[in-house]
């Protein structure tokens, strides 16, 4: 952020939370322009009801109308942002591309969210229609109704943890209990519901059941592969898990070294993660041959 002063140009730091909310205007304003609808999501866009705090958070969410996420891409790379990680590399979901702007820092590109089974085009109809209007710093944008709000928060709490999401979401906010759980149904999210919730073992024979215990349960590398293999809905799809498995993820390896990554530092990487994954492999076949 630059202002300007008698000697010319000077360049201020500002704090993260204007950051944060200030740059959750200028996506708006330029999903506006491109035609893409969106719907914020997290920080300070949730309802006060739920969040009474109102922080805005590290970086800005939001979650796109599938059909319009390449035009919004295309529109924010045209803006000065830069993706910072990619679908395929951001998380064991693929749900979410990152960008990464010098003037707004961070925005997720959500393109689904984790635990909604529901086929994405659906279940953004879905979330659109009982949409809100929600004012930003200089733009108007839309959030879900607050029962979808609260029901989204506590599937997202089952990857990041925050206590007892139900006392958080549903007891305190005073929302009944039937409405997140017709949500829950709606949304077909039962089983990231119960990972969040501590029913997680009700759905074992869920094929993806195993991808949640992994992430819930700070499983291995190797269980979280194997939870995406069971989980995926097609042969393409396991197929195309199992040739990316033993693939070094470029965007992390990157951010870690703070620069890309050298043919060498790949090669080495590659090892690293192929000496792990057996490592655990034996440590999986150990346990359960002693459990059988």
């Amino acid at each position: 952020m630059t202002m300007q002063s008698g000697t010319g140009v000077q360049r201020v730091e500002a704090p993260s939370g204007v950051r944060v909310v200030l740059g959750r205007a200028a996506v708006q304003l330029i999903a506006d322009d491109a035609g893409a609808q969106l719907l914020h999501i997290k920080g300070e866009a949730v309802d006060s009801r739920l969040s009474p705090r109102q922080a805005p958070g590290s970086d800005v969410d939001a979650l796109v109308r599938p059909a319009h996420v390449s035009r919004l891409d295309t529109a924010l790379r045209a803006r000065g942002w830069r993706i910072h990680s990619t679908f395929a590399n951001g998380s064991p979901f693929e749900h979410a591309q990152t960008y990464l702007h010098d003037l707004w820092g961070y925005f997720d590109l959500h393109r689904w969210f984790p635990g909604i089974n529901l086929p994405a085009d659906e279940a953004f109809e879905l979330l659109w229609k009982e949409r809100q209007p929600r004012q930003l710093a200089g733009a108007t944008g839309s959030v879900p109704s607050l029962p979808m709000q609260a029901t989204i928060l506590i599937l997202n709490a089952a990857r990041s943890g925050v206590g007892d999401p139900v006392q958080r979401w549903i007891v305190e906010p005073g929302i009944d209990p039937a409405v997140i759980e017709r949500c829950v149904g709606q949304l077909q999210a039962q089983v990231a519901f119960a990972a969040a919730t501590g029913h997680l073992a009700d759905f074992s024979r869920e094929p993806d059941y195993t991808l949640w215990s992994a992430v819930t349960q700070d499983g291995s590398r190797t269980a979280e592969w194997l939870g995406r293999y069971r989980a995926a809905h097609s042969w393409r799809q396991r197929i195309r898990i199992i040739a990316r498995a033993p693939r070094v993820n470029i965007d992390d390896l990157s951010h870690r070294l703070g620069r890309q990554p050298t043919r060498s530092e790949i090669v080495a990487e590659t090892i690293r993660r192929a000496s792990k994954a057996g490592q655990e492999s034996w440590t999986w076949w150990r346990g359960r041959s002693r459990r059988g």
